[in-house]
């Protein structure tokens, strides 16, 4: 029962979410970086979930961009919300502690230039043979892409 409403789960994401690579999962919005950002904000705290920090990306390409030599400009706008559910963080490492690495859960939002789309993405969990660490991967995988639908 349980694959079935995750396999309906799927089935009903927003037309916005974008075929996306192996790597992650990208979904696209039209409108403001400000209001996107917020509304995905709001999302996670509104599943009672803590930012534990955010982190700016856009700021830190353009601030150290001279240092490094690079001249083309990435991002217009662009941030990682940082966070972790207690609950599913414990499910997970308790089915494997080295998944470990797989938190905190971080969430994107960026806009690029010449692009008018704001853009909302998250690292896809990898692979495993290990069923309770699979079903764990499966409800990050839920609990982030439902934030992004909320949000959206």
């Amino acid at each position: 029962m349980k694959k079935i409403l995750a396999m309906c789960a799927l089935l009903c994401l927003p037309l916005s979410a974008l075929a996306s690579d192996d790597y992650m999962v990208l979904f696209k919005k039209q409108g403001t970086f400000q209001d996107v950002r917020d509304s995905i904000q709001f999302s996670i705290e509104g599943k009672g979930l803590k930012i534990n920090h955010t982190n700016k990306i856009a700021e830190m390409l353009a601030r150290t961009g001279t240092a490094v030599g690079a001249s083309r400009q990435v991002y217009v706008d662009g941030e990682q919300f940082e966070f972790c559910s207690a609950t599913i963080s414990r499910e997970m490492m308790e089915a494997d502690p080295h998944a470990m690495v797989m938190c905190p859960y971080i969430v994107s939002v960026y806009t690029i230039p010449d692009d008018k789309n704001v853009y909302v993405a998250y690292r896809k969990p990898g692979p495993t043979t290990n069923p309770k660490l699979k079903k764990a991967l499966s409800d990050v995988e839920n609990l982030l892409t439902g934030i992004i639908n909320d949000a959206m």
